[in-house]
């Protein structure tokens, strides 16, 4: 029986979640209650990269049926506003994301929204797989798509977490002439050199009574020294993606771009940071932020993945029942399993799954 017939209902959809990989703002929520102005106020499930069964679907969806494997696209628009109709949805004041305040998230039995939302996976794509099409994503809009991605670039990615991992991972599968991975720890670094092949750095520790801004200057003038990386030409970067949001990460990255070269912000951080203006007028750097993903985003995602351009299985180290979510909510806070390894991406099975 179709269960969805209230007229609203048309064209959705109900899923089963399967499979739920956790993010940190899941963990953060979680754990302080709030992130930025979004303020957790009232009891809310958590959970928003996932992948799952359809169970039924409305009167008016003709591209899904029940039982289709399919990728959930986590938040729901106006479709009416002038973002929506400009194509840049992300950006959509009335937006109902998944585990944001006030919105319920997708670790639950089921989970209801727009057919168009869910994606069907191809054959030689997992649900494990698919849940990861949404971090993906995330590297795919601020990569490609905001940081306008094409063969031949290099590129610098500050923080080797797992939006940092994809990110160089999606610029491999455009062509990216080079990637340097920036990051504090050493074992994540390794993981990005045999991942993606990424070439790797450690900034030095600031020097006593050094300024941030001039340490993260002196890095950036080390970073170009042992790369040999130029200001400007074939041998500068032509792309710097910053997925940590620390201020050191942001200003190092900003001097250490090319003369005309993009700066993506990707990486949510303290609200406020100092950076150095004139360098960046000087060079006549292009800046962007990267938030969630816009149209077409979710397709390419499954698109390289399927073509086998990602490989997304490397990056899925830990996985628990439902019934033992919480310790996997600590194996992410921790960023270590029960195991002693090191966790990239944590994944909950369903709910009926135990």
């Amino acid at each position: 029986m179709n269960i969805l017939t209230h007229q609203k209902d048309g064209c959705r959809i109900i899923v089963s979640p399967r499979k739920t990989g956790i993010c940190g703002s899941d963990v953060h929520y979680l754990k302080h209650g709030k992130i930025a102005d979004f303020i957790v106020k009232d009891p809310m499930v958590l959970g928003h990269e996932t992948a799952g069964i359809v169970v039924a679907v409305g009167p008016k969806v003709t591209h899904l049926k029940k039982g289709d494997r399919v990728a959930l696209e986590p938040g729901e628009t106006c479709r009416t506003c002038y973002d929506c109709k400009a194509g840049r949805y992300e950006l959509c004041p009335s937006i109902e994301f998944a585990a944001t305040p006030p919105f319920d998230g997708t670790l639950q039995g089921f989970y209801k929204l727009p057919g168009d939302l869910a994606y069907k996976l191809p054959d030689n794509v997992s649900l494990e797989e698919g849940a990861m099409i949404e971090p993906l994503s995330v590297a795919v809009q601020s990569v490609a798509r905001i940081g306008g991605m094409k063969a031949g670039l290099n590129v610098a990615i500050f923080g080797a977490g797992p939006v940092g991992l994809l990110a160089q991972a999606v610029a491999k599968a455009l062509g990216a002439r080079r990637i340097i991975a920036v990051d504090i720890q050493e074992r994540r670094l390794a993981f990005a050199n045999k991942y993606v092949g990424s070439e790797t750095f450690i900034p030095p520790k600031p020097e006593e009574g050094e300024q941030r801004i001039a340490y993260s200057r002196r890095v950036a003038g080390i970073m170009k020294e042992k790369f040999k990386v130029a200001d400007r030409g074939l041998e500068g970067i032509d792309l710097a993606v910053d997925c940590t949001g620390a201020e050191a990460c942001i200003q190092t990255a900003l001097y250490l771009v090319k003369d005309g070269g993009t700066y993506v912000q990707v990486g949510m951080g303290n609200e406020f940071v100092q950076v150095p203006i004139t360098a960046i007028l000087t060079k006549e750097v292009t800046i962007k932020g990267s938030f969630r993903y816009g149209p077409g985003v979710y397709e390419q995602a499954i698109d390289l993945v399927a073509r086998g351009l990602v490989d997304l299985k490397p990056l899925i180290t830990h996985r628990y029942k439902f019934k033992d979510a919480i310790r996997a909510f600590k194996t992410t806070q921790d960023a270590k399993g029960e195991d002693g390894e090191d966790a990239i991406k944590t994944i909950i099975d369903g709910y009926d799954d135990d």
